[in-house]
């Protein structure tokens, strides 16, 4: 049966309330489950302790727009889960997962009534396409048939401990037969400017585009082509699933299988501190007054902001890394709106009522308006948004003939106008009273709307989740900051959380980060968590302590130009010597 664990397989011993374990993982995120995957496989005994009622992080769902209706609370839609090697190791669907898709994958309806539609079947993408443009089609089987040959090694990389050595050298090998430099030239190019090298209609940059700004890439930034050729052709490859009942039957999944293995998740339980002596991570004091021991590691899926200077006191960190910190970019804030519709959207573009995503601009000059009012501070005033068909992606999430359905936007992290204050409305800023959220709900049902006349008047009822509230439904998501931190160039790879080794050690040994504010960042794939879960078991090894991490403290003094602590290994910041947690001496 579904969720039951497989024959064969007996569960070992639960950690009990208050007990030790191996390994403690705070957040019950996708991170934080895979992590404590892993490590349940190694045998270790592990604990999940979780801050909010219910476990998944940013993978959750309710019936709280109407009851008749499942919606999801942050994330929908998983190419990156249905690609990652560690959520594919753990088989899920022996665990009750299981995966639905939409009739096609991508719509990008135009104000002309016409339709951009990412399929599945590449060969019908691109016939589509090129109704747009002469050769639109041909140039995008060319960026197709470019992932054919680099898409393997493009995900090992991906989701390799960085550095990813062999599947760099793999990718290098692949990219040389693929065009060497100019193969690279084309994914570093900025959206816009592939656009006008590669195209002629408006339908394969507006996909490429909107998909590269799923992460926060305007159509001029470095990366956003990349990312949207990523994401695209997960498209082609796995569809953009969702899982079927509810976001939250993927969290759950992950969950029975960790508890299958005798580990443990206590949801409400919110970690206050870190307890650290003598530059060693010993465990974590609870909001309830409880100090919990980890005889092997802590990992912290929670942003880095939290973890450094907030779980772990200053006094146990490198001084520059305070520094570091304040010099950390969050990336935007989000404003949500779900709604149960009596009937499907009424899209002038029938092809869009297929589709599980629909995204909302008229242009790329509309998305390089956009992306300019966020990074000037201004509530946008004709906001993009991405809009989610969930009934159409799995019947299952409500009633025959209706349709679940949300949308979503970005807003400035530090408000500091709004571009579309008019007479007689509340100007949007960062208190976000009641009547401003309103406000800012009829902002996004207007680009609707305007590509689905009638679509207001289906509306059953709604639910408005304005930045403060994605906060206070999981702390971890700052105003709405749904990857961890921004996903521009200057904080990945080895610059990802801060300048250092871009690795899931931390100056505290024996505590790891396992959030995407780690390398690779943003998405539920999972990597985050299985990259400081493998750090974790590597560090019981002995080569480990000997060679390997006074090596990685090498080259991470190199690249921050300071100190370092070796990974794994007894050192701390000079003169921590105190068990403290949260920064308050321990009696």
């Amino acid at each position: 049966m579904p969720g039951l664990p497989p024959a064969g397989l007996p569960p070992a011993a639960a950690p009990a309330a208050g007990a030790d374990a191996d390994a403690l993982v705070i957040g019950a995120g996708p991170n934080g489950l895979v992590a404590a995957n892993i490590l349940a496989d190694a045998g270790w005994r592990v604990l999940v302790l979780e801050a909010e009622a219910a476990p998944g992080g940013s993978v959750r769902s309710d019936r709280g727009v109407h009851p008749d209706y499942i919606s999801d609370l942050f994330s929908s839609f998983y190419p990156l889960a249905a690609a990652s090697p560690p959520i594919g190791a753990m088989r899920l669907e022996r665990w009750g997962l299981r995966w639905s898709r939409a009739r096609s994958v991508l719509a990008h309806p135009l104000p002309d009534g016409r339709c951009a539609v990412l399929d599945q079947d590449a060969t019908r993408t691109a016939a589509r396409l090129e109704s747009f443009g002469h050769g639109d089609g041909e140039a995008y089987l060319a960026l197709t048939a470019l992932w054919d040959r680099v898409g393997p090694e493009v995900m090992r990389a991906l989701f390799t401990p960085f550095p990813p050595v062999r599947p760099a050298a793999a990718l290098a090998r692949r990219l040389h037969s693929a065009g060497g430099l100019r193969a690279l030239r084309t994914l570093a190019l900025p959206a816009r400017r592939l656009a006008e090298e590669n195209f002629h209609g408006p339908a394969a940059p507006l996909l490429l585009t909107g998909c590269g700004m799923h992460a926060d890439f305007s159509p001029e930034s470095l990366g956003s082509t990349g990312f949207g050729w990523l994401l695209s052709m997960l498209g082609h490859q796995y569809g953009w699933p969702v899982p079927r009942g509810g976001a939250q039957a993927l969290a759950d999944a992950m969950v029975r299988r960790v508890e299958s293995l005798g580990g443990a998740v206590r949801c409400a339980t919110p970690v206050t501190g870190i307890v650290v002596r003598h530059g060693r991570c010993l465990g974590v004091r609870t909001a309830g007054g409880e100090v919990l021991r980890a005889r092997r590691a802590v990992l912290a899926d929670v942003p880095a902001p939290q973890l450094y200077g907030g779980l772990v006191a200053w006094e146990h960190l490198p001084a520059r890394l305070r520094d570091d910190i304040r010099r950390f970019q969050w990336d935007p804030a989000t404003f949500k709106v779900d709604w149960a519709l009596d009937r499907p959207i009424p899209w002038l573009a029938a092809e869009a009522g297929g589709a599980g995503t629909v995204h909302l601009a008229e242009s790329l000059d509309h998305l390089t308006r956009w992306a300019a009012q966020l990074s000037a501070g201004q509530v946008p005033d004709r906001p993009f948004a991405l809009l989610g068909q969930m009934t159409a992606a799995d019947p299952g999430r409500s009633p025959a003939g209706t349709e679940s359905a949300w949308a979503y936007t970005h807003l400035p992290q530090h408000i500091r106008g709004d571009a579309g204050a008019a007479p007689g409305t509340p100007e949007i800023g960062p208190r976000w009273t009641e009547a401003q959220s309103e406000a800012m709900a009829e902002r996004v049902e207007r680009e609707v709307e305007r590509l689905a006349p009638g679509f207001r008047d289906r509306i059953v009822a709604r639910r408005i989740l304005a930045p403060p509230d994605f906060q206070a439904r999981n702390r971890s998501l700052r105003l709405g900051a749904l990857n961890g931190g921004t996903a521009q160039a200057h904080q990945q790879l080895m610059f990802r959380p801060v300048p250092g080794t871009g690795r899931p050690e931390t100056p505290v040994a024996g505590l790891y980060l396992a959030s995407a504010s780690a390398h690779p960042g943003g998405g539920v794939h999972g990597a985050c968590g299985a990259n400081a879960a493998r750090a974790a078991l590597r560090a019981e090894r002995t080569v480990t302590r000997c060679l390997v991490g006074p090596a990685l403290a090498a080259v991470q003094r190199v690249f921050e130009g300071g100190r370092a602590v070796r990974p794994g290994g007894r050192g701390g910041a000079p003169g921590a010597s105190r068990t403290t947690s949260s920064g308050k001496a321990d009696d």
